[in-house]
């Protein structure tokens, strides 16, 4: 599955009411850390199909961001139920953030 762009118009259809557990992505274009992380949570969008992967960038959607409580990028948060479950700062190995989901 591909990787779906967060923002506050479909928040709540493509994270609150998805049936899937959802790994979101805190990240700015301007964050070298981000950029070392994408590519494993792209990896991770394409490998586990039974769930739901979203981007949202902080500039574009700082009132999401601010909902959760983010102050620093790039952040993971693995939501279920409309429920956060886990959430992880900085770069992680991906037998980590696949660790969160689980």
């Amino acid at each position: 599955m591909s990787v779906i762009t967060i923002t506050a118009d479909n928040f709540d259809a493509e994270v609150m009411k998805s049936q899937k557990t959802v790994l979101l992505d805190f990240w700015a274009s301007w964050c070298g850390p981000c950029k070392m992380l994408s590519p494993v949570v792209d990896e991770i969008a394409e490998e586990t199909p039974e769930i739901k992967v979203g981007k949202i960038n902080v500039d574009d959607e700082n009132e999401l961001a601010a909902k959760f409580g983010i102050s620093s990028i790039p952040t993971l948060v693995v939501v279920k139920n409309g429920k956060i479950e886990a959430t992880s700062v900085g770069v992680r190995p991906k037998a980590d953030i696949l660790a969160m989901i689980k």
